[in-house]
Parts: structure tokens; C-alpha cells; sequence
């Protein structure tokens, strides 16, 4: 039996949420996993630049191991990074990537707050919750410039026309602390009462749509909501931001406080030449798909929904409103993290919700990408 949806997909409402990078906040993890999983993140990074002398060498000198924990398996977020990687951007920056793979349990937060990892692919919720639990993560990249999730429902479903429709429908949902806030005020503001039915089936949630298990979920229409047109069971979608949801960076690359003050010139270096890789995919969304394939091989089912989606994010996702790559603005981030924190998603490392707002502008820099 085939899988409706490529288990090889994304990631953004599946990956559990961890406290301070060290115990689970969503979900359950046996303790003798978590200590095997950071023991093989810690022998992946133990080459890395952390304790690489100081690190700071020039492009000319040796090549630098720098470690990038991944959020899922390859995807079309990650194209930009594949690009720099094999065409010899991070090589002509004096960087040697190396990159740790997900396996399914502990996450990039956890990697880079326990300086198991010098970066890590992360998204907007994922920093901000790490960091309010005492992890040490702060976001330098913007890979995805805007929002990467939908409501969605069986193309077919006559009765839901608007989220206003969805009040007492059956939510397929991850885990995730902030989901059903977030639900409830799309549907407040759709003209609901935003009564949510929650049921969590982690990457189960998709078929279970398509089974009448559940009313609806949030796909990425850079991933699900493509795949699910080209298995002929679209869905019918409705945009968050249309309803006051808080816009996001819908992925992003992360690093600690600690790596970025002792090797500011590396983080720049690797900044640098992975934004050349986000470039270049943005203007060549077909050559960047063929080599995130190429460097991946056997990790994709389905290679026209590759190429379908490295072309959206080429066209919507991967530039800002000023055309710039990377950068990330306060204002985005507070508008995030202050509904975060207004719904009681922000903890501390004890579980107890934060008693003030975060500071904004120290969940992200761009001091370290080159100057606009």
C-alpha cells in the first residue's frame, strides 16, 4: 500500500518541540534515545569548528568543518545549501559543510542550543520557543521569507467555504503549542466562535483528511498542497495571513550565541556563500531542483513535485519585499513572538508560561550576512 502523501516531505508541523534543548516539551522521548541521539550529533560535530582551534582561518587556509543539523529529510528548503555544496561556493568561502541528518527524533533547536551543531535549520516558532526555555539559538538566515502553511480541506468539501466553516470540525494536527491558538483566531476573525477539535496524528494528518477522519490540517503549499494535486486529491485551501494570522518565516537557518562570538568570520563566510546557493536557486528554480536530486539520490519519489515546488519557492518565498536574500526584520519577529507569548506558548525551561514578553530583536541577527 502506497502512502498518500511521500513521508520524504516536510517538516514544519511535525518536529517535536523541545525545552532548552535538552527535555521534550511535546511528546514523549525515551531518555536512553535522547542520550544516543546527542552522543551521534556531538561524534557528527565533534570535527567541527567548535573545536577546530579558533576556526577563524582564511579561504585560502585549509578548508573549515562547519555542521549544519537538519530539520527533516532533503527537501526543496534545503536547495540553496545543496546548491553552495556542490557547486563549490562553500568550498571558495574555505568551508567544509557537514551536515547532520534527521532522524526523526531530537531536532536542529536541540543540536545548536547544546552546541552540538555550529547551525541548524529551525522556523520562526522553533527559535522562540528554544530560546524562552533558556536555549542558546538566535536566527541568521531567512530562508523562507513568509509564512509556509495553510488551512486545508478535501478539494470536494461543499460545506467549508470559508475557516468560519471549520468551528467544531475535527482538527488533524502535530503537537505543537501554538497550533490551536492559532486556528482559533483564523476562525475568530473568519467570523467563528473558533471552537477547535484537535486530534494529533503527527504525518498522519494528511491522509487522515483524505479519510474522513479528520475536517482539515495545515499543509505546506509548497509541498503538500503540490503533492496532493498531483495524486489527484487536492486540497482547497485558505491563507492564514488572510485572516490575521501573524506572518513568519517559514524556514530559516539557526546558530548559538556561543559559536557566533567565537567565530563570527566563519559564520560569515558560511552565511555568505549560502546565500549565493539561495540566489542562485531563486533564479534558476529547474538547475537547483536537478541538484538537490543529484545530491540526494533515492530521496525522492516523486521528482516533478521537486521541480514543481522549487519553482513556487523560487517565485514567492525565497526574496523579501526588497528583493534581498537572508535578511530577516524586527518587525516580523515581534509580530510572532508577541502572539506566541500572548497565547501562553512561551515557556520557560520549567514549563511555566513567560511572565514577560521576549526580547525581540535578540531572536534574530543579520550582522552576519553580507551588507544589502
Amino acid at each position: 500500500m502506497v502512502a498518500l502523501f511521500d513521508p520524504s516531505g516536510r517538516a514544519r508541523w511535525r518536529r517535536l518541540v523541545v525545552h532548552s534543548g535538552q527535555t521534550p516539551k511535546i511528546g514523549v522521548l525515551a531518555g536512553g534515545l535522547g542520550v544516543l541521539v546527542l552522543g551521534l550529533a556531538a561524534c557528527a560535530s565533534g570535527a567541527s569548528v567548535q573545536g577546530a582551534g579558533n576556526g577563524g582561518g582564511s579561504s585560502s587556509s585549509a578548508p573549515v568543518p562547519v555542521t549544519l543539523a537538519m530539520d527533516w529529510t532533503p527537501n526543496t528548503n534545503h536547495s540553496g545549501i545543496y546548491v553552495a555544496q556542490q557547486l563549490g561556493y562553500y568550498r571558495q568561502a574555505g568551508i567544509d559543510l557537514r551536515i547532520i541528518p534527521n532522524n526523526g527524533g531530537f531536532q536542529a533547536e536541540t543540536l545548536v542550543s547544546s552546541h552540538k551543531a555550529d547551525f541548524g535549520i529551525s522556523y520562526s516558532e522553533g527559535v522562540a520557543l528554544a530560546q524562552a526555555a533558556g536555549g542558546d539559538i538566535v536566527s541568521v538566515f531567512a530562508i523562507l521569507q513568509k509564512t509556509d502553511a495553510v488551512i486545508g480541506v478535501r478539494a470536494g468539501r461543499t460545506d467549508i467555504n470559508s475557516p468560519k466553516d471549520l468551528d467544531g470540525k475535527i482538527y488533524a494536527g502535530f503537537g505543537a503549542p501554538y497550533e490551536v491558538p492559532l486556528l482559533k483566531e483564523v476562525i475568530r476573525n473568519a467570523g467563528g466562535k473558533g471552537n477547535v477539535r484537535e486530534i494529533n496524528l503527527t504525518t498522519s494528518a494528511y491522509q487522515a483528511v483524505y479519510a474522513g477522519r479528520a475536517d482539515y490540517a495545515m499543509p505546506e503549499p509548497t509541498w503538500e498542497v503540490i503533492e496532493a494535486q498531483l495524486l489527484g486529491k487536492p486540497f482547497k485551501t485558505f491563507d492564514l495571513s488572510k485572516y490575521g494570522a501573524a506572518p513568519t518565516y517559514g524556514a530559516l537557518i539557526a546558530s548559538s550565541r556561543q559559536f557566533l562570538a567565537a567565530h563570527a568570520d566563519v559564520a560569515r563566510r558560511f552565511l555568505a556563500a549560502t546565500q549565493r546557493g539561495y540566489t542562485y536557486a531563486a533564479a534558476n528554480p529547474n538547475d537547483a531542483a536537478r541538484i538537490l536530486i543529484a545530491a540526494n539520490p533515492g530521496a525522492f519519489n516523486n521528482t516533478r513535485l521537486v521541480f514543481l515546488s522549487a519553482s513556487l519557492e523560487a517565485q514567492q518565498y525565497y526574496r523579501d519585499a526588497s528583493g534581498r536574500i537572508g535578511y530577516q526584520t524586527l518587525a516580523r519577529w515581534t509580530q510572532d513572538a508577541t502572539f506566541l507569548y500572548s497565547v501562553g506558548a512561551l515557556t520557560d525551561s520549567a514549563g511555566h508560561r513567560l511572565a514577560h514578553p521576549p526580547n525581540f530583536s535578540g531572536l534574530f541577527s543579520n550582522d552576519y550576512l553580507p551588507a544589502p
